[in-house]
């Protein structure tokens, strides 16, 4: 299929327009190389080790959630021109699905709302929320762990029935404002902050990862697509050592 063509279904399924203001110039197609695409792959972030996956599996297109290039550039970095010229060697074209995606329907909030067993669901704008059988924040965050195969760091406790679910970095006043005024019990996202837990009054976090919270759509997104597609698992390696 002509690249064209495939971009046409992609912004089908998650409206540049969705996205966020900030994602402006950062989301839809960041590396053009004009050419015919037969394989596809898809991952969270454009890393070199995913790149370079991407050309042993000879696909000639990466769709991932992050971009690569965030901030205008008036130097272009060693590392930057390294990754550049995997994928242009390579004829490996670059699209980029951030905050329309975190948005859509059937996006990364929908896919992590269904992993963790959320019903009666409310979507708001980054975000979802809704209910589980009850449960104690240890049964919860083992539930999780299990779900999105990962490690969590949690803090709260208490009888958890009612959760909201922010993709990627969702510990930021804007979402915690939102959580007390839906009255949730529990917050699931990633990147727990110091001044989140401070604010937190009487809600249950629950950090299972930016990654974890994210991979699964992205995974996901490979069944929706035309053409044969392949999801590169880049785990971020986290080490964990507790004090004894």
């Amino acid at each position: 299929m002509e690249l064209k063509e495939i971009i046409s279904i992609l912004e089908g399924l998650a409206p540049p327009d969705l996205a966020e203001d900030f994602d402006t110039d950062r989301i839809g197609l960041v590396l053009d190389r004009g050419n015919r695409v037969k394989k596809i792959a898809v991952a969270v972030d454009p890393t070199d080790a995913v790149l370079k996956e991407a050309k042993r599996l000879h696909c000639d297109l990466l769709i991932t959630h992050h971009t690569l290039i965030f901030d205008p550039v008036n130097l272009i970095s060693k590392r930057l021109s390294d990754s550049l010229k995997i994928a242009i060697d390579n004829d490996i074209s670059i699209y980029t699905m951030h905050t329309n995606y975190d948005k859509v329907a059937g996006g990364v909030n929908d896919i992590l709302a269904g992993l963790l067993g959320l019903s009666n669901i409310i979507s708001l704008p980054l975000g979802r929320i809704g209910e589980i059988e009850p449960c104690n924040a240890n049964e919860f965050a083992n539930f999780i762990s299990k779900k999105l195969d990962t490690h969590v760091q949690f803090t709260g406790e208490g009888t958890i029935g009612k959760v909201m679910v922010v993709g990627g970095s969702g510990f930021r006043i804007k979402y915690i404002d939102i959580a007390h005024e839906y009255c949730v019990d529990a917050l699931v996202s990633g990147e727990l902050r110091h001044d989140a837990i401070l604010y937190r009054e009487k809600l249950c976090f629950f950090d299972a990862t930016h990654y974890a919270t994210e991979a699964p759509a992205m995974k996901k997104l490979c069944e929706r697509l035309p053409l044969e597609s392949f999801f590169i698992e880049d785990r971020p390696v986290v080490n964990v050592l507790s004090h004894m």
